[in-house]
């Protein structure tokens, strides 16, 4: 009587996926620890009237966009390349007077960051609101 022996074949028909998993597993780790995270800063709206504690103390200089996105200081109409300037030029008659900016709710933000950036270029502090009037 003839036994049978049976074989247990196994299916190893692949290739070894365990130095691949390493790799990515260690690329992984690899772009965490290098990625720079970007810290972004964004503009502080206020829908207040009122536009800050303590400034009242000081008179304050009017910078106002319409929803046409044309720009005035102190109600006078201006160009925004030249909001900048006209602010200066009042910060010469109120050396501590504080900035306004106050937009309409459907004026585009374009001229809102223009002016923003072009106040904290010149190292002035500026308060924003945003009004549907």
């Amino acid at each position: 009587m003839r036994l049978r022996r049976r074989h247990n074949k196994i299916d190893d028909s692949g290739p070894d996926m365990t130095p691949m998993l390493d790799i990515v597993f260690i690329m992984l780790i690899f772009f965490i620890v290098t990625a720079t995270f970007l810290d972004e800063s964004g503009l502080n709206f206020t829908t207040y009237p009122e536009m800050c504690d303590g400034c009242i103390d000081h008179p304050a200089i009017q910078i106002h966009i319409d929803a046409k996105n044309q720009a005035s200081v102190d109600q006078r109409p201006t160009e925004l390349s030249n909001v900048a300037s006209l602010v200066e030029a009042r910060l010469a008659d109120k050396p501590n007077a504080n900035i306004s900016l106050t937009s309409h709710y459907q004026a585009s933000l374009d001229p809102i960051v223009q002016i923003k950036d072009q106040m904290q270029a010149a190292g002035r502090k500026t308060v924003i609101k945003i009004v549907k009037d």
